[in-house]
């Protein structure tokens, strides 16, 4: 993949692109205390077939982290910034948590992007405002590190945090996040209810949910697919919020099949 960085609204993005301009596009926007590594595996398999733009939102991985607060808004909009500097007219968008709510709210206000919604482990509103209220004060307190079991049992199932060796990487990945990024991300998610333009939108859509998930259970994530007409629902058995990190040949396979037949459609 190539690596660079693009200014958007006078903030420095790091992105990854690969794969042939000419191919169709799929854009994935990464969770919170995450960057654009968790989506390496599900690339792997999409390669072929796709050009793929991978990035980091602000205030995690190499991107910058402006002075806050911020919104979900923000967010979008550097995503929307990230494809128009790409020369990007339509893309397939698939946002995995907080990622899953950009990708909401570049559909609601940037329609003319996405041809097509693939939401991961999301929902129009994640947790409530004294979970985050608390996390943000945990967070800029005492850093990372006083959080990071808790978020970690939300990511993955026991099997993963007990079996796999790469566990370690992804807690790593976590406590290397900047606090002050972190924390207001988690602002923009306290503050977001994305309900209303969600069941607004009419486009292809797929939501998938871990089985597992604490962090946007199931049952959320069914509630939030089920605002879009026609949108598709699976859950994968046995993992938790990351199943594009647990099972990623699972998630490759499910994201293919959607965007086989959005293009099929439009031919």
């Amino acid at each position: 993949m190539n690596s660079s960085i693009v200014k958007i609204r006078g903030v420095h993005v790091h992105y990854r692109t690969d794969g042939s301009e000419d191919r169709p596009t799929v854009v994935f926007s990464n969770s919170l205390g995450t960057d654009l590594r968790v989506w390496d595996a599900v690339a792997d398999r999409l390669r072929p077939d796709f050009r793929l733009v991978v990035y980091d939102k602000r205030g995690h991985g190499l991107s910058d982290c402006p002075d806050g607060p911020w919104s979900i808004r923000d967010h979008s909009r550097d995503l929307a910034g990230l494809l128009d500097a790409l020369g990007i007219g339509r893309a397939i968008v698939c946002g995995l948590s907080v990622g899953g709510m950009i990708a909401q709210d570049l559909a609601a206000t940037r329609p003319e992007c996405v041809e097509g919604l693939i939401l991961c482990d999301t929902a129009t509103r994640i947790g409530d405002p004294e979970l985050w209220n608390a996390r943000i004060s945990a967070v800029t307190g005492q850093g990372l590190s006083s959080i990071a079991d808790t978020v970690l049992e939300r990511w993955f199932s026991s099997r993963f945090r007990s079996e796999r060796v790469e566990f370690h990487k992804w807690r790593n990945m976590l406590l290397n996040t900047p606090a002050d990024g972190y924390a207001r991300t988690c602002g923009a998610i306290r503050d977001a209810d994305l309900t209303e333009a969600t069941a607004r939108l009419r486009i292809p859509a797929l939501a998938m949910v871990g089985a597992l998930d604490q962090a946007t259970p199931p049952e959320r994530v069914e509630a939030m697919a089920a605002l879009i007409p026609g949108c598709r629902f699976r859950v994968i058995p046995d993992v938790g919020h990351l199943p594009c990190v647990e099972v990623p040949d699972t998630v490759a396979d499910i994201i293919l099949e959607f965007c086989r037949e959005i293009l099929l459609a439009d031919v």
